[in-house]
C-alpha cells in the first residue's frame, strides 16, 4: 500500500536482485523479466485508479504513481517494477504545455515552430522544483515494494522528446522535427544540448529518490537513418550515460546499471554496445542471435517479444518464449517485449509470457 512516508532513510532489502545481477552481467537462475508499460490499460485496476484524474494530474500525485507502479506486481511475479511516469514530464519542466487527448494522446499546445521559440523555453531547469514530484513517487514506491523487487527510473531521449516538442504529438514521418535537422543544425543541437543536461539531473535526481536502474528511451531513432542518429542522436546517448555515472560518484549515491532502448535502431547497435550502457534493449525486427553477435558478450540484452504476439493463444505463447530464450541464451539477457504493452491486451497472456520465461530460463540452466 502506498501510505505515505515512513522515514526516508534506510530502504527495505532487496529480496529478488535478478534483474540487477542480469543488467551487471552476474549468473542467475532464471531469466528475470519485465515489461515496459507493465502499469497500464491493459489492467481493468489500471483503468479504474486513472478514471478520476487527469492523465498528467496522475503523473503528479506520488500516491496514484506508487499504486499504479504496484498494481502489475501484485498479478505477476514480474522481476522488476518501473515507475509510472511519462517522458513528456521533461518538456513540461522546460516550460511547455502538455495536455493528454483521449483518442489522439499527448498534444502540445504550442510546439516549436521556429527557431526563436527555443527562447521561450527555461534554459536553467531546478528538476526538484519542477519534477520533485516524479522523486516523491520514486522514495514512496521504493518503500511501498518492501523490497520485493527492483524500482526501474526512466527518461525520455534527446531526439524523441525534441520530436514530440515540435511535431506537437505523436507522428508518422516526424517530418517537421527532420526538417529542423537538415535546416537548423546548430539550433537542433542547441535544443538536445539543453535537454540532454535536464535528462541528466533528472535521472541523477531519479537514483538519489532510490531508483535502482534507469531506462533512456529512444523510441523515435527508427525515424532517423545511420547518419542522423550518428549525429543527432547517439552524442547525447552516450553523453548521458557517462555524465549520469559521473555525477552519481560525485555524489557519493550508487552506480545503478543504465538500459538504453533505442527503438528500430538495428543499424546503430554496435554503437550502441559501446555508448557506455549494461544494457541494450531491442525491438521485435532484429534477430537475437544478430543482435549478440554485434553487440558482443559484455553488455546485457533486453527484449524483444513482439507485443502482438501476446494476442496468441497461450500454448504459442510459451512456444515462442522458448524460441527466444533458445536464440539469446538465459544468461546476460532480461525478457521483454520489444515495445509495450497495447490497452487491448488480455492480462492473463501477460502472465503466461512472466510465466513462460521464468519456467523454460530454468529449465535451459538446469540442462
Amino acid at each position: 500500500t502506498c501510505s505515505l512516508l515512513r522515514s526516508p532513510k534506510g530502504f527495505p532489502k532487496l529480496k529478488n536482485d535478478t534483474f540487477l545481477r542480469a543488467a551487471r552481467g552476474e549468473e542467475t537462475e532464471h531469466t528475470p523479466v519485465w515489461c515496459m508499460r507493465q502499469a497500464g490499460r491493459y489492467l481493468p485496476e489500471f483503468r479504474e485508479t486513472r478514471a478520476s484524474q487527469d492523465f498528467f494530474a496522475t503523473c503528479r500525485s506520488p500516491k496514484l504513481c506508487c499504486e499504479l507502479t504496484l498494481q502489475p506486481l501484485r498479478r505477476f511475479p514480474l522481476d522488476a517494477a518501473i515507475i509510472f511516469s511519462d517522458i513528456l514530464v521533461v518538456p513540461q519542466a522546460l516550460g511547455m504545455e502538455v495536455v493528454m487527448v483521449p483518442g489522439k494522446g499527448p498534444t502540445f499546445t504550442e510546439p516549436l515552430k521556429e527557431v526563436e521559440d527555443l527562447l521561450k523555453l527555461r534554459q536553467k531547469v531546478d528538476v526538484t522544483a519542477e519534477l520533485g514530484y516524479v522523486f516523491q513517487a520514486i522514495t514512496l514506491t521504493r518503500h511501498s515494494l518492501e523490497g520485493k523487487v527492483p524500482l526501474i527510473g526512466f527518461s525520455g531521449a534527446p531526439w524523441t522528446l525534441m520530436s514530440y516538442m515540435i511535431e506537437g504529438g505523436g507522428s508518422t514521418t516526424m517530418a517537421k522535427a527532420k526538417s529542423w535537422l537538415y535546416r537548423h543544425p546548430e539550433a537542433s543541437h542547441q535544443l538536445l544540448r539543453l535537454l540532454a543536461d535536464v535528462i541528466i539531473d533528472y535521472l541523477v535526481g531519479q537514483v538519489a529518490a532510490g531508483a535502482q536502474a534507469l531506462q533512456l528511451f529512444e523510441s523515435h531513432a527508427g525515424h532517423l537513418g545511420p547518419e542522423l542518429f550518428l549525429d543527432f542522436a547517439l552524442p547525447y546517448i552516450r553523453d548521458i550515460a557517462q555524465a549520469v555515472k559521473s555525477k552519481l560518484k560525485e555524489e557519493a549515491l550508487p552506480l545503478v546499471p543504465m538500459i538504453i532502448f533505442a527503438k528500430d535502431a538495428h543499424y546503430a547497435l554496435r554503437d550502441l554496445a559501446h555508448a557506455g550502457y549494461e544494457v541494450v534493449g531491442l525491438d521485435w525486427t532484429i534477430r537475437p542471435q544478430e543482435a549478440r553477435a554485434q553487440i558482443g558478450k559484455d553488455v546485457t540484452l533486453q527484449g524483444n517479444l513482439d507485443p502482438c504476439a501476446l494476442y496468441a493463444p497461450k500454448e504459442k505463447i510459451g512456444e515462442l518464449v522458448k524460441k527466444m530464450l533458445e536464440s539469446f541464451g538465459t544468461q546476460r539477457y532480461i525478457a521483454n517485449l520489444g515495445h509495450g504493452l497495447y490497452p487491448d491486451m488480455n492480462p492473463e497472456h501477460v502472465g503466461a509470457f512472466v510465466e513462460a520465461v521464468h519456467a523454460h530460463s530454468r529449465h535451459i540452466n538446469k540442462h
